[in-house]
């Protein structure tokens, strides 16, 4: 489990191929001071990885086919979001997030909110129509693994405000219209969803 709160924003500086997925290696300075292990798991711009071997000053992880064909970012060098796994004695800022991409969304608006004395941006994403009925106003969504809080939604489209703040220490900074980004709903609204599938 995670919170969708940033840790790090690491690079992913090799990807090669292996069996039918690729194994990255991703510079991320966070090594032993951090406590990390092989075996561990690390949130990377949403996805949940494992740790399978450690360097001074990276991490590698293993990342299947089907990892690649429902996430996007993961199989080409970039900066990534990195989060570690929840401990039980860990603050809880951001929501519950498990790391397992729900679809990938497209950027459709950033821009600048004007007038804004605090430097915000306002960011629409397109989700993937099977993904629209999890998404609702004043609830949480993960974005490339930070967590959000929508402020609208029409039709497939919803909109977040990012603070100066969450562009500094992500990289969401860095998107575009057209941009692809992971995706991953809200939890509960996952299981309520399948709930009411089943009425009692």
């Amino acid at each position: 489990m995670f919170t969708g709160i940033v840790l790090a924003v690491g690079r992913i500086a090799s990807v090669a191929h292996h069996g039918d997925g690729v194994r990255l290696a991703i510079a991320t300075g966070l090594g032993e001071s951090e406590g990390v292990a092989i075996g561990d798991s690390v949130c990377v711009s949403g996805c949940c990885l494992t740790v399978v071997a450690m360097h001074v000053a990276s991490l590698e992880f293993d990342v299947s086919a089907e990892t690649l064909r429902c996430t996007t970012g993961l199989d080409c060098p970039g900066d990534v979001n990195l989060e570690l796994a929840l401990r039980l004695a860990d603050r809880l800022g951001g929501h519950l997030t498990t790391g397992h991409v729900d679809g990938v969304g497209t950027v459709t608006r950033f821009t600048a909110i004007e007038g804004d004395a605090y430097g915000s941006w306002f960011l629409e994403i397109e989700a993937p129509a099977e993904l629209a009925r999890f998404i609702a106003p004043k609830g949480s969504i993960a974005v490339d693994g930070v967590s959000l809080t929508v402020n609208g939604v029409e039709g497939a489209r919803f909109a977040v405000n990012l603070i100066p703040h969450t562009l500094e220490v992500t990289t969401l900074h860095c998107l575009r219209p057209s941009a692809a980004v992971n995706l991953e709903v809200d939890l509960v609204a996952r299981y309520l969803a399948r709930l009411a599938e089943f009425p009692a």
